[in-house]
């Protein structure tokens, strides 16, 4: 039975209304759920799920398979455990049915290269549509399995007051956030007017941290740690050290390198492939199965490159010792294991040793998690490498499988981490008035433009909100000011302003058409500023119209969102905190 997390400085919960917190990790091979019951006056208690459809062994797992099966017409016809039985497989050979898995590397950002193809979706299927659909099954679980576990009774008082907490990769950005969000939506875990505040995300590396934690691994304070997050589909660096109060900080931006468990298993399928093509096993059946065995039983078990590693995928009937197939099985040389995994391990080696020298606070300790990390041979290789380097790493001895679903509820109950590094330098494109003594803007005399005012402007000014690299506090704000012509007063009851990221090397960015490669729109944020609005003046025999507002960035955590404020009366008044992201509806098309 697997005993709650009860961590002995979490605070009783101050709120008047029983809630219930749902943390998701849908990893790219594996996925998992933990779950919280918030009653007024106590202190929540965090609870793995243990049981899902299909699973063979008593208890269940805490994991089921990322894959979900449709028919020939889309329909879902089984998902995780349920689509690898038996009894299934026969079916899904005989109807045609179409597996999918590894749908979450097709979220990923066009900033995230990977080295290899990987399995395409079902013919009609977009990313959205797969990922809503794994969600709706997970959270169908997940009622059927709290239900059974705290009552009807109880579940019928919460069912409506549920939080939900989403955790991605670290180099996922704000169109990923918006796609879960909607495919949250679709699934029916919240409706669209409330996914803005029960939708919740944090990173794979956060919530790792926070694993970390409630698992009493030690911390020295102002001593830095770097927490490698080892997954199947992404490998996820995160710096911290912990400060003087108990609370943790950023040191170093987070990273993402698409160097997971996977694509040791897809080096192990091309070569695999290459070996068998003139063999009786030559058929894609036959590699797709060794293959597969391969990743799901034989690659835990490399350790050592003198010894090497049989793949049993047969009885002892096959055999074929040209191509080192004895009794059922075949015989890899451990220095051929070894290339599958090295490339993983020089990036994430690599990773680390940039994260390090990145860090404001001195780095000594390393702590691998994730399900990668369950690899000897990837522990052994970061030990001795980073132990060269004067770094110790460890990993827990249990539990790997969950850490990111449980740490994704400790970063909702109890906010561990303080401050966070911007991973980017964000602002927005303006124009400022021309100074004839400036060298850069006799240079673009060219482009200087006269405004409604009669004022000679400089466009492609880049204006810098927030820098990559700024530590931010959870309650600190970033904001600059601008004011807005126009010739027509009903404009600003609609005034969309593009938040632009700028994810080159320059650290001070200053014009929006030098590196313009590197530029790019975050998201827009609008507001009906017509309570802002002054008659400006009166030029060329025209009245212009001036708005004086803010662009306002908040960075309190993972989600980064922005708000326009301007001033009524003396007053201020703000939009919403929010983002809308354009990308999103070519999702749904």
């Amino acid at each position: 039975m697997q005993l709650p997390n009860i961590p002995t400085n979490r605070k009783p919960y101050d709120g008047t209304v029983r809630k219930l917190i749902i943390a998701l990790d849908v990893g790219t091979t594996f996925s998992g759920a933990s779950y919280a019951l918030l009653d007024p006056g106590e202190v929540p208690i965090t609870q793995p799920v243990t049981s899902f459809p299909g699973q063979s062994s008593i208890g269940g797992s805490a994991k089921i398979p990322s894959i979900i099966c449709y028919d020939k017409e889309g329909r879902v016809k089984a998902v995780g455990s349920e689509a690898l039985e038996p009894g299934f497989l026969e079916e899904a050979e005989d109807e045609g049915y179409v597996t999918s898995s590894w749908f979450k590397l097709h979220l990923r950002p066009a900033s995230m290269p990977l080295d290899f193809d990987f399995p395409p979706l079902p013919n009609n299927k977009t990313p959205l549509v797969v990922f809503s659909d794994f969600l709706r099954y997970l959270y169908e679980c997940i009622k059927s399995c709290i239900r059974k576990t705290i009552g009807d009774l109880v579940w019928h008082s919460v069912q409506n007051n549920i939080d939900f907490i989403l955790s991605h990769p670290n180099g996922w950005e704000i169109i990923q956030q918006a796609q879960m969000r909607q495919a949250a939506i679709i699934a029916g875990l919240v409706s669209k007017e409330e996914s803005q505040e029960r939708v919740h995300f944090v990173t794979e590396g956060e919530a790792t941290l926070h694993f970390c934690i409630h698992r009493k691994i030690p911390f020295e304070k102002d001593k830095g740690i770097i927490i490698v997050d080892a997954g199947g589909g992404t490998v996820d660096l995160s710096a911290y050290r912990q400060t003087a109060t108990g609370s943790f900080e950023e040191i170093g931006t987070a990273r993402c390198i698409g160097q997971g468990s996977v694509f040791v298993g897809r080096r192990a399928h091309a070569y695999i492939q290459d070996k068998l093509k003139n063999s009786r096993y030559g058929t894609k059946e036959d590699i797709d199965l060794i293959a597969n065995k391969f990743d799901t039983e034989a690659k835990h078990t490399f350790r050592r490159p003198d010894d090497p590693v049989f793949v049993r995928f047969g009885s002892s009937r096959d055999r074929d010792p040209a191509v080192d197939i004895k009794s059922g099985q075949l015989k890899l040389p451990g220095q051929i294991v070894q290339t599958f995994f090295e490339p993983s391990i020089e990036q994430i080696i690599e990773a680390v040793r940039e994260q390090r020298q990145e860090a404001t606070t001195s780095v000594q300790s390393v702590f691998l998690a994730g399900g990668f990390s369950a690899s000897d041979w990837l522990f052994s290789r970061l030990e001795n490498e980073l132990g060269d380097d004067g770094l110790i790493v460890s990993r827990p001895d249990a539990h790997l499988n969950k850490a990111v679903a449980d740490g994704a509820l400790s970063y909702y109950l109890d906010h561990f981490v303080s401050a966070r590094k911007a991973r980017f330098t964000f602002g927005t494109e303006c124009s400022t008035t021309y100074n004839p003594l400036d060298i850069e803007h006799i240079r673009r005399q060219s482009t200087v433009n006269t405004s409604l005012s009669g004022r000679r402007r400089v466009p492609n000014v880049f204006s810098i909100i927030l820098s990559k690299g700024t530590l931010v506090n959870e309650e600190t704000e970033f904001k600059e000011s601008y004011v807005l012509e126009s010739n027509n007063r009903a404009s600003y009851q609609y005034m969309p302003t593009e938040i632009l990221v700028y994810r080159g090397n320059a650290t001070r960015p200053e014009w929006t058409d030098v590196e313009s490669r590197m530029f790019s729109v975050w998201g827009i944020v609008d507001a009906d500023v017509s309570d802002a609005v002054e008659v400006g003046g009166f030029h060329n025999g025209r009245t212009y119209y001036t708005a004086s507002f803010e662009v306002v960035i908040l960075f309190g955590g993972p989600e980064i969102k922005a708000q326009i404020s301007w001033k009524k009366n003396g007053k201020e008044i703000r939009s919403p905190a929010t983002i809308i992201c354009e990308q999103i509806n070519q999702s749904l098309r």
